[in-house]
């Protein structure tokens, strides 16, 4: 059954009843497809997920997502949806290299389209049904029939393929991708109808906001009439990237939400930096579900409640305040332990309990860690000791950009976790093992004095941050003009969010970005010529939009792609780790 483009139909019937069929290691695929469901029908499918994680590139992949579903309670695994990373299209299609790095769902490479009549053999990592669903695969693409191409080699392993219509990178504007194809609603529409209309999983899509609601609007009328069965809405435009990020609008995606049918399934994106924002999120908007990106590269617990008083066990430490976070050490080993079982498929080695205070005493045993050479010589050098082959498995290569998101306080601190994670290479577990193993000690000895100075020496701590201090001096400020009659009007300011989110260095937490006016006063942001005449006119005449300039954000940087043979190569530029696009 086709789906009218008129408007998005609540679901499709099946034409018959599916029969199953069991593959070697136990997991029940359907042998023949049923027409897909539609819009909320989907989504009631695959559990009504409220909670989110975004496709990143080269960050959401399987060994991310599954640290992060390890928090969700096992009696509902579906309440949280992750992406893969954002693929491109062409790449994906034309180079069977880029493809098998990529997306791994079996062991073998997906040589051809596989056929979603029969179960593929042996399901792998992305998207193995017992273990990472639901799941939806991004791509970016400028082009329906590569983009087709593309989602026909994993909708067999996925419940819906996702086009990135929200990466507002300088590379996505060079390749005529993500947000810079919104002033083309005919080719979006071209690119989503396709899959809709030719693939057997469900197409979504992500957006960023216009300048206008009327133009917004207008906008995800579009995606939904082309058939997208979901739409998720990023409250930041086009031009709000790196330290020009500052706060996504809420209410637009309100306004999405009551101007759009009700039966439309809506995901809000942006301010996501802790669970309580996630409960806000849901309760200002009206969306369905609310994604998280750097807020869970910073903590992949973001999605998860925190356990009850008195059972936070080795995992989760609370303070004398009573707030607390999950432990550095704790998330670094369930995050190893997920590499040994699924990709290493090697047992993980044996530990010793993570510290508690309320532990008996005994003799310490000496931790061995690798010790920092002292000899001089170029830093290259020094990398290229140990031997270790180069991997391509997106699961270990991503393991260093993750860890310095996870560890981002503790390693300020402990410059010798930092030299260490530094010099740890892609593959080389042995390395990483080592900086566990500092991390384990570094905890302890955070959480030992704590209780030995009674909490003295974190409040020491938050007395020395220069943010926080910030949040002291304005109250006072506010407090003077208020005793001397003077009406206060508090700024647009991050201090008051840093105050709500910062946490001892031992514990997983957001980093809080300052807002684009902190970055310039403190001279971190710095406007071109055309970018100050344009803040200029946008000071005199309120609602002109700010001139940007183009060019990748301060985290990420751009690797060129070769695609075709060596005799007529084509170089493709693709962002790299680092760029949360969309």
């Amino acid at each position: 059954m086709t789906i009218s483009n008129d408007g998005p139909a609540s679901m499709a019937v099946p034409s018959s009843e599916p029969q199953e069929s069991t593959t070697s290691n136990g997991v029940t695929f359907a042998s023949s497809a049923p027409e897909k469901l539609h819009g909320r029908a989907f989504y009631e499918s695959i559990g009504s997920p409220k909670f989110v994680l975004a496709p990143m590139v080269d960050q959401s992949e399987f060994a991310w997502r599954m640290l992060s579903r390890s928090f969700m309670p096992a009696s509902s695994p579906k309440d949280l949806l992750a992406y893969t990373p954002m693929l491109h299209a062409r790449m994906f299609t034309e180079t069977p290299k880029f493809r098998d790095a990529h997306f791994q769902p079996l062991r073998t490479s997906l040589a051809s389209h596989p056929s979603s009549q029969s179960p593929p053999p042996d399901p792998y990592l992305d998207g193995n049904p017992s273990i990472d669903r639901p799941l939806f695969a991004q791509f970016c693409a400028n082009n329906p029939a590569e983009l087709l191409n593309a989602a026909s080699y994993v909708a067999p392993f996925v419940d819906a393929v996702d086009l990135n219509l929200g990466c507002p990178q300088g590379i996505a504007r060079k390749g005529k991708y993500g947000a810079f194809l919104q002033e083309d609603q005919q080719l979006i529409y071209s690119l989503i109808n396709t899959l809709h209309t030719s693939l057997p999983v469900p197409v979504t899509a992500k957006i960023r906001i216009l300048d206008t609601k009327e133009k917004t609007l207008e906008y995800a009328q579009n995606v939904l009439k082309a058939g997208a069965s979901i739409l998720t809405v990023h409250g930041r435009t086009r031009e709000m990237k790196g330290h020009k990020t500052g706060l996504a609008d809420w209410s637009m995606i309100r306004f999405l939400r009551e101007s759009l049918p009700k039966e439309t399934v809506l995901f809000a994106n942006g301010n996501i930096l802790r669970k309580e924002d996630i409960t806000r999120c849901l309760a200002e908007t009206g969306a369905d579900g609310v994604m998280s990106a750097e807020g869970n590269l910073y903590d992949p617990a973001i999605f998860a409640e925190a356990p009850p008083v008195g059972e936070e066990g080795r995992e989760y430490w609370r303070g004398r305040d009573g707030k607390g976070g999950w432990r550095m050490d704790a998330v670094f080993r369930r995050y190893m332990d997920i590499l040994y079982t699924y990709v290493l498929e090697t047992p993980a080695p044996a530990r010793k309990p993570l510290y508690l205070p309320s532990d008996p005493e005994a003799l310490e045993e000496k931790v061995e860690v690798e010790k920092e050479e002292e000899e001089e010589g170029p830093p290259k050098k020094k990398r290229k000791r140990g031997g270790n082959e180069k991997t391509s498995n997106p699961n270990l290569l991503a393991m260093q950009p993750h860890l310095f998101h996870l560890l981002r306080p503790l390693v300020s601190k402990h410059h010798n976790v930092r030299d260490a994670l530094a010099r740890s290479r892609a593959g080389d577990i042995a390395a990483f093992e080592n900086v566990l193993q500092l991390v384990e000690l570094a905890v302890k000895s955070g959480i030992k004095e704590y209780e030995d100075t009674n909490g003295r020496s974190w409040e020491e701590e938050c007395e020395r941050d220069e943010r926080l201090k910030a949040v002291k001096e304005n109250e006072e400020k506010a407090d003077a003009k208020e005793k001397e009659g003077e009406k206060v009007e508090m700024d647009e300011s991050s201090i008051e969010t840093v105050r709500a989110c910062k946490r001892p260095w031992w514990v997983v937490q957001p980093y809080v970005r300052p807002l684009p006016k902190e970055a310039l006063a403190k001279g971190s942001l710095t406007l071109s010529k055309k970018e100050k005449a344009a803040l200029e006119a946008a000071s005199a005449a309120k609602g002109k939009e700010n001139g940007v300039k183009d060019g990748l954000g301060t985290n990420g940087h751009v690797e060129v792609e070769n695609l075709g043979d060596r005799k007529a190569q084509e170089e493709i530029e693709i962002p790299k780790e680092g760029l949360v696009c969309g």
